[in-house]
């Protein structure tokens, strides 16, 4: 039998709400993330294009169990339609496919925005990760493929006219899950008789997080631990782990943080140890609830468990380490 091959990384846990730049891709940024910190796992909760920048949230080890939760969150994207010319990727990736001399008056697109808020047929970009017989969309696209996607619903809570310049306008959305602006774009611009793309995107806010949250990479490499120098003998100085990344650790949101939307019980040490167990614990106290299809217990202000209540008894689905 093979030895089980050791983890590589530190075990730390947390949320990263990183101010992603222009150019790189979410990928590329969760492995400079993970590079950082030196972590043993990470993970994103929600792609955001190369082209777009904005709040990406990046979890760290324990924090991956909670990554369903934000991608369900309620997402703001504030971004920018330049209006005349339709293109491929429905963004300023792709070349021009339909164009028009045609611009829209502000009035006009107002009159508009009522069709794109509540919950709508959306259908997805040909440049999309949408799975069509096993492919990604995109994948297709790029071989010069047209691909019919199917529409599917999504909400938008809101979606405002935040400045209109003729050739182009700045909008702000607020929508769910799923939701693709670079459609929003496309199809306000055929609805309007002009066509139009996305020429800036970035996303502000994704809940639970918001933009005081935010780090810029920058603030995070000069954070990051250097290697200690040797000295003339070759022997390096020791500093403990966590003394070494207390600067950069320092950025990172508790884990827990991506929970609010869920029900919250304090349990004991004892408590807590058996959940993470995996064992059932009965809720006592006169303010303990009784029926919950979701909750999650902390101990100390630290997540334990992720797990259901019935009839005053919490069932652990999922654990946290201590």
């Amino acid at each position: 039998m093979g030895r089980r091959g050791k983890k590589k990384g530190r075990p730390v846990s947390g949320w990263l709400i990183l101010d992603k730049p222009v150019g790189m891709g979410s990928t590329e940024a969760v492995a400079k993330i993970k590079w950082l910190f030196q972590a043993e796992k990470a993970g994103h909760a929600g792609t955001l294009d190369p082209l777009a920048s904005g709040m990406l949230p990046i979890a760290l080890g324990e924090a991956t169990k909670t990554v369903p939760y934000v991608q369900d969150g309620a997402k703001v994207y504030r971004f920018t339609v330049a209006w005349g010319e339709e293109r491929s990727t429905d963004d300023l990736e792709g070349p021009v496919t339909k164009s028009s001399d045609t611009r829209p008056v502000q009035a006009d697109i107002a009159a508009h925005l009522p069709k794109y808020t509540g919950v709508i047929m959306q259908t997805p970009p040909q440049f999309s990760a949408i799975k069509i017989a096993g492919e990604r969309a995109y994948d297709l696209a790029r071989e010069g493929e047209t691909v019919d996607i199917p529409a599917r619903e999504v909400e938008i809570g809101r979606l405002d006219i935040i400045e209109h310049s003729g050739d182009r306008t700045v909008f702000e959305v607020q929508c769910g899950k799923g939701t693709y602006v670079r459609s929003l774009a496309r199809d306000l611009g055929r609805d309007l008789g002009c066509y139009g793309h996305i020429a800036e995107l970035r996303r502000t806010e994704v809940d639970p997080f918001t933009p005081e949250d935010f780090v810029v990479l920058t603030d995070l490499e000069a954070a990051a631990p250097k290697r200690e120098e040797a000295d003339a003998e070759g022997a390096r100085p020791f500093v403990p782990q966590a003394e070494r990344f207390a600067a950069i650790d320092a950025f990172l949101v508790d884990t827990g943080a991506a929970l609010d939307c869920l029900p919250q019980v304090a349990v004991t040490d004892d408590a807590a140890a058996k959940l993470r167990l995996g064992n059932s614990i009965i809720l006592r106290g006169r303010d303990a609830p009784v029926q919950a299809d979701e909750a999650c217990a902390t101990a100390r202000g630290r997540l334990v468990a992720i797990g259901e209540i019935e009839a005053g008894l919490f069932k652990p689905k999922r654990v946290f380490a201590g």
